[in-house]
């Protein structure tokens, strides 16, 4: 099956670009998805506005990554946490906790584009990246202190 793409599909292709997919695939995923069309003549005559769109559409989501990237760099955030005398948690901080905390200061970011180690177990200072695309980061500041019991 012939499709035009209409989003980014990965694996597949990226938005504006023909394709040809599973039958079973682009009837029973990408067309119910609205991700892509079916190629017709019709449909091959705007393939020029298709991509232009898409280009345009890429274009606006990178510059709106680029300047949440700019607002969160260098965010310090500050948890505290139990820890014993020589400074190991009893738990850890992950980067489930990182993104709640990111969420709650107004910043959408999910847990999956924090890198780094996962979970820190020692009370300081950390240096965590932030992905928020292919090539667009942002690193923050995590303190991590230990908790008065």
């Amino acid at each position: 099956m012939k499709l035009i793409l209409l989003e980014d599909v990965a694996k597949v292709g990226k938005a504006g670009e023909l394709v040809n997919v599973s039958d079973g695939f682009g009837r029973n995923y990408l067309l119910p998805k609205k991700l892509g069309i079916i190629a017709t003549a019709k449909s091959m005559k705007n393939l020029d506005n298709i991509k232009k769109a898409a280009e345009d559409k890429a274009l606006r989501n990178e510059n709106m990554l680029k300047a949440t990237a700019l607002e969160i760099e260098g965010t310090e955030i500050q948890f505290l946490r139990r820890a014993d005398e020589n400074g190991h948690l009893y738990g850890s901080v992950s980067d489930v906790d990182i993104a709640k905390e990111l969420n709650s200061k107004g910043y959408e970011v999910h847990k999956s584009m924090i890198e780094g180690d996962h979970h820190i177990k020692e009370i300081g200072q950390y240096d965590i990246t932030v992905k928020l695309a292919q090539e667009i980061s942002a690193t923050i500041k995590v303190d991590i202190q230990k908790e008065d019991e």
